[in-house]
This record gives C-alpha cells, structure tokens and sequence, in this order.
C-alpha cells in the first residue's frame, strides 16, 4: 500500500510492476539479472479522489502518456527492491506535488519610495554611462 496523505492512499493491485534488465555498464550483472523495474500506474481506472486525477491529467510530464498513465522507470541501483522502492517514492512524489494547492497571488503595488529609488538609481547609470562618451573641445 501507497500512502499519499492521511485520507488517501494506493492500493498494490493499482500499480503495474515488472521487472526489466538494466541498461548500461555493468558486466555479467547487467547481462543476467533483471534489477530494473517498470513501473505502471493507470491514472483513469486508479481509486484516487477526482481532485487529484484531474490534476494529474493536466501535468505537463513527459511520464505520462496520452493515455493517462504513469511510466517510471528505476535502475539506479543495483538491487530490485532498492530499484522498486525508489520507483514508488517517485511516484508518491508526482501525486504528493499535485495535492499541494497554490496559493493565489495577489498583485500589489510599489511604495512611492521604492519607485523614487528605483529612478534615481536609474537617472545616476545614465550620468555614468553618458560619462564614457568622447571627450568635447
């Protein structure tokens, strides 16, 4: 089980796992031992509260598919559990990002001193710069 927050949480039958070979260097282990793991989550068919769907399917990431499903991929280590560990993390990490609410921005304007000093900052470069010009006679 996958815990997302107090109230919501994943069950393991909603998340696809298989286990791959490695890419990359490694000699014999790569060649024969499948520590990699492929991780499959269906965003659509999953328990998670509609909140939460809705955000995930308006993610702009590239690990997840037109489909609506999550692939993650870990092969950092070089066991399965620590492959399929940090997998999970990862995943609990992009569903904890989505319940996070930001908060609403509210445009303020400068003070009067503020844009005061922001001009006199302004016109004194200008009288430094005008200063490198070509001496006049």
């Amino acid at each position: 089980m996958l815990i997302i927050s107090q109230t919501v949480s994943l069950s393991d039958d909603e998340i696809e796992i298989t286990y791959i070979r490695a890419q990359g260097a490694g000699g014999q282990n790569v060649n024969k031992v499948s520590s990699a793991v492929h991780l499959r989550f269906d965003i659509q068919a999953s328990s998670l509260p509609d909140f939460y769907k809705e955000r995930l399917l308006a993610l702009k990431d590239s690990r997840i598919t037109k489909e609506g499903v999550i692939v993650i991929k870990g092969q950092q280590f070089r066991t399965q559990e620590k492959n399929r560990d940090d997998a999970l993390s990862r995943l609990q990490e992009v569903i904890k990002s989505v319940g996070v609410v930001q908060k609403a921005r509210r445009a303020t304007k400068p003070t009067k001193a503020s844009q005061r000093r922001r001009v006199d900052g302004k016109t004194l470069r200008g009288k430094t710069k005008s200063m490198r010009g070509k001496v006049q006679m």
